[in-house]
């Protein structure tokens, strides 16, 4: 089992169910859109993102994006920290068919796969070590995104749903989440380093560039 101090938060008592067998953590259900008017799930997941923080793991579905969005609106940002399944084509065993979108929701998913994604968020690093990394490098920025070309241009949305996919993320993520989530895995010069080395792009994408 892998300590957590900060909450997290699932759609479904199913997703409660397989992250309990990887996680010692306090674990939330939405129970799906319940959320919305759920005044005492609100103020629970306050109180815990007032009292060390809390993790969002939805589905990767537009339903699963709908629900983190909303959540994102009721605490502040600095107190989340975001954890995305990738897209994965399937369906769980004791569905009879597949989810809407045909992917696999989080309690689907393997179980290395979740602690992977977990990893990426940096949501059980250790903190002095990360904090040192930070300092080290500088972070990367909206302007470092523009001169890529991932933010401004015309292919700018399929470059980053290249990019994404590359990087075995959810293709709904936001460009704000996903600068977040860049930040959370690696450094400035990491990232630059792996642009330029064509670990995201093909040699058409880097002839443009020149």
């Amino acid at each position: 089992m892998i300590h957590i101090d900060k909450a997290i938060i699932v759609e479904g008592k199913y997703d409660k169910i397989k992250l309990s067998s990887i996680f010692d953590a306090p674990i939330i259900v939405t129970d799906g859109f319940g959320i919305y008017n759920n005044k005492e799930l609100t103020d629970l997941i306050r109180l815990y993102a007032d009292n060390g923080g809390i993790i969002i793991l939805t589905d990767s579905d537009s339903a699963g994006f709908r629900i983190r969005n909303h959540i994102k609106g009721l605490v502040c940002n600095d107190k989340i920290t975001n954890v995305y399944i990738p897209e994965i084509i399937g369906k769980e065993k004791r569905k009879n068919k597949p989810s809407m979108e045909g992917t696999l929701g989080v309690e689907g998913v393997d179980k290395d796969v979740i602690i992977e994604a977990f990893k990426k968020a940096g949501a059980f690093f250790d903190n002095e070590k990360s904090t040192e990394k930070n300092k080290s490098d500088c972070r990367i920025t909206k302007l470092d995104l523009y001169n890529l070309g991932l933010t401004g241009m015309k292919d700018s949305k399929s470059k980053r749903q290249k990019l994404l996919k590359a990087m075995n993320l959810p293709g709904h993520i936001s460009t704000s989440s996903m600068l977040e989530l860049l930040n959370k895995m690696m450094t400035r010069i990491e990232f630059m380093d792996k642009f330029e080395k064509s670990m995201f792009w093909d040699k058409e994408d880097q002839n443009e560039r020149c």
